[in-house]
């Protein structure tokens, strides 16, 4: 007797399990050094919830025009801010039941970038109503920011102040010249703290962090500074 082989078919009507999914945004940490300090740029908010409460700028993910998480984040720095910003770094995921009163639970991918402030100019965009650069430890203890957001804002700064500290320095910052004294005062306004001037430099030869331009020299009112710039990899 000839069996017939058992060959399992889909079926027509397949069921398969359907999972509900969060709420999903993007927050950016822009943050810069302005007057002398590190600052975080916050957006007001133009509507519910939190209308007219002082945020991260953000929005939601939108499967049918972002093809990765990095390509979302970009976008919605051009709808909220008109920037397009090179050196966007992912920070962390934040999520929760209590996030948002718009979804049972809300999901946040935050993004972080460091820039010289007088390379930008961000525009208020969609769903915004004004801007403005604050200083990162009056944002982080501001409970009246909206959302969970000066948790976040603590954390980019927590974040770039570790890369700072370990000398880790932020490319896309620096100007592409600067004497030693110019870039310790630098790492200073971030970290929000003075050096010790022999221990910083012996850290930056000990790492190879820089070089010297050849037969360039800043000139002032006191003895002239060698020039140097980050060492290429």
């Amino acid at each position: 007797m000839q069996l017939t082989p058992f060959v399992k078919t889909e079926s027509p009507n397949p069921d398969p399990k359907r999972y509900p999914m969060p709420f999903t945004r993007l927050e950016i940490a822009v943050m810069s050094l302005v007057d002398g300090e590190l600052q975080v740029l916050l957006a007001r908010r133009a509507e519910a919830p939190y209308a007219g409460k002082w945020a991260l700028p953000g929005g939601v993910l939108r499967i049918d025009l972002d093809a990765s998480l990095d390509a979302a984040a970009r976008r919605v720095m051009r709808e909220r801010l008109g920037l397009d910003l090179p050196f966007l770094r992912q920070l962390c995921a934040a999520g929760g039941p209590t996030r948002d009163p718009r979804a049972p639970w809300a999901l946040s991918v935050v993004y972080r970038a460091l820039v010289p402030a007088e390379t930008v100019n961000p525009l208020a965009g969609k769903r915004i109503e004004a801007l403005a650069w604050r200083r990162v430890d009056d944002a982080i203890a501001d409970r009246g920011l909206a959302f969970d957001h000066s948790t976040l804002v603590s954390r980019a700064v927590e974040s770039t102040r570790a890369e700072v500290e370990r000398l880790d320095l932020p490319v896309g910052f620096l100007p592409e010249q600067f004497t030693l004294g110019e870039l310790q005062s630098c790492c200073e306004q971030l970290l929000g703290r003075r050096l010790d001037k022999s221990s910083f430099r012996r850290r930056l030869a000990d790492r190879q962090l820089v070089e010297p331009v050849e037969g360039a020299m800043r000139t002032g009112a006191n003895r002239p500074a060698q020039i140097y710039r980050l060492r290429a990899d």
